[in-house]
C-alpha cells in the first residue's frame, strides 16, 4: 500500500475519534488534530520538520469549518446564539484569526509547540476542575469586547481550535448564559476556521505546491479523509452521551491531554 493511501486510512481513523469526541464531550477537534497529524506527517517524513506544525494546524482549521458549521447551525435553531453582540464578537475573531494564519509560518516549529501544550494544559485543567462559581460582571463596552475576542481568535488560529474551550469561559465570565456562549463559541468556530484558515492559504501558497496534495499550508488527503468520517462519528458521540458516564470521560480525556502536551514538548 502506498504512502498516501496510508495517510489518507490513519486521518479517516483519525477523523473518527475526533467527532466522537466532539459530539460526546462538545470539544474542538483541533485539541487531537494537530498533535496526531503532527505525528503523521512526521512518521511519513511528508513535509520538512519546520513546516510539520504549521501544516497541521491549517489543515485542523480546514477541518474546523464543517464541524463548526453543523454545530452553529443546531444551536441557532434552538435560539442558543446572541445575535445582538455577535457581529461585535465575530469581526473581533475575524481579525484576530486572520492575523494568525499569516504570522504563524514566520513562527519556529518549536515555539508552536510549546504555545499550543501550554494552552492544551490550561484547557485540559478547566476539564479536571468544575469551576462553576456564578459571576455577575456585565459585558465590557463592544469595542473593549472586539479587542479582547481578537486576542482569543488569534490564539485559536495558532493553535488551529475552533475557539470555543476560550471563548466560553470568557463569555461566562461576563454573566452570558452558558448555552449562549456555546452557541456564540460554534458560530465564531466557523469564522476563525474560515479566515484562519485563509490567512494560512495565502502565507503558504508559495512555500507548497498543488500537485503535492497542499493549497497553502493546508493538506487536501488529510483534511478530506478527517472530514469524511468526524461528521458521521460525531452524530454518534452525542447519542453515546445518553449511555456514557461524561464527567468521568471528560476528566480521563483531560489527563490524556496534558500527556499530548507534554510529548509534544518532548519531541
Amino acid at each position: 500500500m502506498s504512502d498516501l493511501l496510508w495517510i489518507v486510512l490513519s486521518c479517516a481513523i483519525l477523523g473518527c475519534l475526533v467527532g466522537f469526541l466532539a459530539g460526546l464531550l462538545g470539544i474542538g477537534g483541533g485539541l487531537l488534530i494537530v498533535p496526531f497529524l503532527s505525528a503523521i506527517l512526521v512518521h511519513f517524513n511528508l513535509v520538512a520538520l519546520e513546516q510539520v506544525m504549521v501544516i497541521a494546524i491549517a489543515t485542523s482549521l480546514a477541518s474546523i469549518i464543517f464541524t463548526s458549521s453543523s454545530s452553529a447551525f443546531a444551536h441557532h435553531k434552538h435560539n442558543n446564539i446572541p445575535w445582538d453582540i455577535m457581529p461585535w464578537i465575530m469581526g473581533g475573531v475575524a481579525l484576530g484569526a486572520l492575523l494568525s494564519g499569516f504570522i504563524a509560518g514566520s513562527i519556529p516549529s518549536k515555539i508552536l509547540k510549546i504555545i499550543f501544550a501550554i494552552c492544551v494544559t490550561f484547557i485540559a485543567l478547566r476539564m479536571l476542575v468544575n469551576t462553576k462559581q456564578e459571576s455577575h460582571k456585565s459585558l465590557p463596552q463592544k469595542p473593549v469586547l472586539t479587542a479582547m475576542t481578537a486576542s482569543l481568535g488569534g490564539l485559536s488560529g495558532l493553535l488551529g481550535i475552533g475557539g470555543g474551550a476560550l471563548l466560553v469561559p470568557l463569555l461566562t465570565h461576563f454573566s452570558v448564559n452558558m448555552k449562549k456562549s456555546i452557541g456564540c463559541a460554534a458560530a465564531c468556530g466557523i469564522v476563525i476556521a474560515v479566515f484562519g484558515t485563509f490567512g494560512y492559504i495565502s502565507s503558504g501558497w508559495s512555500v507548497t505546491q498543488i500537485n503535492q496534495g497542499f493549497v497553502g499550508y493546508v493538506y487536501l488527503p488529510a483534511l478530506l479523509a478527517i472530514v469524511s468520517t468526524s461528521a458521521i462519528f460525531a452524530q454518534l458521540g452525542a447519542k453515546a452521551t445518553q449511555h456514557l458516564p461524561v464527567k468521568i470521560i471528560k476528566k480521563i480525556f483531560a489527563v490524556i491531554l496534558s500527556i499530548i502536551a507534554v510529548r509534544m514538548l518532548l519531541i
